[in-house]
């Protein structure tokens, strides 16, 4: 770390002005040589040029080498998205001893090249306005310093499933006390459902005890089941939580961060395909319970139907899990359906007779076995093929398409598919429909490459619906200060760039309350989020940005606008009845200042002078 230059707002700015070509991603649409020359032209700009890539390790150098030799005490940097890139401009000013607040970023990718990529001198024109907007600003910046917060060293799990699991033992593991609260009186979340996972013969129940095992006996881990979090109240390191359980006192304590791994619900199809009206129409997590309980019953023909409820049906989105689930049963029922048949009487209205015309002829099958010789590529008669579990049952999975991504989903799709399991396409357009005939439960297709209308007698129906947010997922996000996305599920920061974060600090997200995800990734999210939240316990404190909002107290008069409209809960009332700010919760998103009617509130960084510099630039005309 360099030397730290000491800027006075009084001292006249030095600005350094930096373009970058970005490739082809600008340079290809943009002037980027005539910006970078129009720049030096504009008031205290001491020295601009251009960069291939600024974000290089030339460029980068560029910028540190402009600093010292020319004594800049303003940096701006005119290229892509400051939401990836900033941090690293920023960074380097602080490397050559600048303060990073001293540093402006403008856009001219997303503003310019990429929205004006066929008007390549308006394009130009935009650039060379935004910079100029720039400069004015910058020319008003000061240094800021930023506070430090300590920082709890304890976290607490909201969630008992297999990612919740996860995330507290990957916490406690680290040697980090951890509050583990589940709802439900024992751990496993949605997976003690399952009969198994994948095409595994061990159950899930088996599966996952060693995990449950593990998190019982961990001395850091203090479990709460059958409980409920009551309140959160605080910011990041400092957040006093309230546990509470039916028939006992409430647990209060305070911990640094908190994982959300609230988990899913499976989505109940009331009147789509025949559910709750016709006998064996089952969803997907019901089949499992079923096999699991070893329930079936009598069957020669299944049908699975895929997106029922989801894609536009009921909700808008893919489930993403529910192909592979769908495909890993299909396998299940060819394999090992006599291992799960026996306890039939249990369903009620089960058919038990299979209609004569679903009987496969023996001649059929002895043109299959030939078939089979011949795709060997087997010479003369085929040998006798002995008929596998394939062949004592048909599964027929009708679909819009198949998500089975990664290599080993697709794998498992192609083995589905060695096993006579059949996939048949439908559109929109034409859905299957599910009713009796007689007492024969009946599935009506159209067939898209006979363009035909087809029937299929079959024993059971099992339905492919998608994960849904927990009811409640609402009143957590309320009490979090945290966001849903727009069906239900929590919403993370930034889907590639901070994707088990929330936009609130100290608060991370992991598993299917973030959205439908298998336990593969589940697990993978978990292990993410236990080691974000471990950064700042591990640290003991947080660096909180200057971006705040900071209260004239002379101004303020107490009347509490700016507290009910912050999004984060990062102001509250002082002893004197006047709004006070805490800065380790502010993001400097400027609701406060924007809605006190006293005027009282102004934000660092971004006051007003600096924006009205900045507005009045703009309407500037070029020289």
């Amino acid at each position: 770390m360099a030397d730290t230059i000491k800027v006075d707002p009084k001292d006249k700015p030095r600005i350094g002005v930096f373009v970058c070509h970005c490739g082809t991603n600008i340079g290809g649409f943009v002037d980027v040589k005539s910006v970078a020359e129009y720049a030096k032209t504009l008031p205290d700009v001491i020295y601009a040029t251009d960069n291939l890539y600024t974000c290089a390790e030339d460029g980068l150098v560029s910028i540190r080498e402009g600093i010292r030799k020319h004594n800049l005490n303003r940096i701006i940097v005119a290229s892509c998205t400051p939401r990836t890139h900033a941090p690293l401009f920023q960074a380097t000013c602080e490397s050559a001893g600048l303060n990073k607040y001293l540093f402006t970023f403008v856009n001219i990718r997303e503003h310019c090249s990429w929205v004006h990529m066929k008007e390549r001198e308006k394009g130009t024109t935009k650039a060379r306005d935004l910079i100029r907007m720039g400069v004015a600003r910058a020319r008003l910046l000061i240094p800021q310093e930023e506070q430090r917060v300590d920082v709890e060293p304890s976290g607490v799990v909201i969630g008992g499933g297999v990612a919740g699991m996860t995330a507290a033992l990957s916490l406690a593991d680290m040697g980090f006390p951890v509050h583990l609260v589940e709802r439900e009186a024992e751990l496993g979340g949605f997976v003690k459902n399952l009969n198994n996972l994948y095409v595994t013969e061990k159950s899930a129940t088996d599966t996952i005890k060693p995990l449950i095992e593990k998190t019982k006996a961990h001395k850091n881990v203090k479990l709460h089941l059958g409980s409920q979090m009551k309140s959160v109240e605080g910011f990041i390191g400092n957040y006093e939580i309230v546990i509470g359980a039916k028939g006992a006192e409430d647990i209060k304590a305070k911990v640094g961060t908190i994982i959300v791994a609230t988990g899913a619900l499976e989505y109940v199809p009331e009147g789509l395909y025949g559910y709750n009206q016709y006998p064996n129409v089952v969803t997907l997590t019901e089949f499992e319970i079923l096999c699991k309980k070893k329930a079936l019953p009598k069957m020669k023909n299944v049908a699975i139907i895929q997106c029922a409820g989801s894609r536009g049906q009921v909700k808008t989105y893919c489930s993403r899990v529910c192909c592979n689930v769908a495909i890993k049963n299909a396998i299940n029922i060819v394999d090992n359906y006599d291992n799960m048949l026996g306890l039939a009487e249990q369903l009620g209205t089960v058919i038990e007779k299979v209609p004569v015309e679903q009987k496969v002829p023996e001649e059929i099958i002895e043109r299959r076995r030939r078939r089979r010789g011949r795709e060997r590529g087997e010479e003369g008669e085929a040998d006798e093929v002995k008929l596998g579990p394939s062949e004592k049952i048909e599964v027929t999975v009708f679909n819009r398409d198949i998500m089975a991504y990664g290599v080993e989903h697709e794998l498992t799709y192609n083995k589905a598919r060695e096993k006579r399991v059949k996939f048949v396409r439908y559109t929109t357009d034409h859905l299957p429909r599910v009713y009796m005939e007689g007492n024969q439960l009946t599935v009506g297709y159209f067939h898209e490459t006979l363009k035909l209308e087809r029937t299929m007698p079959v024993d059971m129906v099992i339905l492919s619906t998608p994960l849904v947010a927990q009811p409640d997922a609402g009143d957590l996000s309320q009490m979090l200060k945290v966001p849903l996305g727009q069906e239900g599920f929590f919403l993370e920061a930034h889907v590639k760039l901070r994707p088990v974060d929330f936009a609130t600090d100290g608060i991370f997200v992991c598993g299917t309350c973030r959205g439908p995800a298998d336990i593969t990734e589940a697990v993978t999210q978990a292990s993410a989020a236990a080691s974000r939240a471990a950064i700042p316990m591990a640290k003991g404190y947080v660096q909180a940005e200057a971006l705040t909002s900071v209260v004239d107290e002379n101004k303020c008069s107490g009347c509490g606008t700016c507290i009910q409209v912050c999004p984060y809960g990062a102001l509250r009332k002082s002893e004197k009845g006047l709004a006070e700010v805490i800065v380790a919760a502010c993001k400097g998103c400027g609701c406060c200042g924007a809605t006190c009617p006293e005027g009282a509130i102004t934000m660092t960084n971004y006051t007003d002078a600096q924006l009205l510099a900045e507005a009045k630039a703009a309407l500037q005309e070029e020289v």
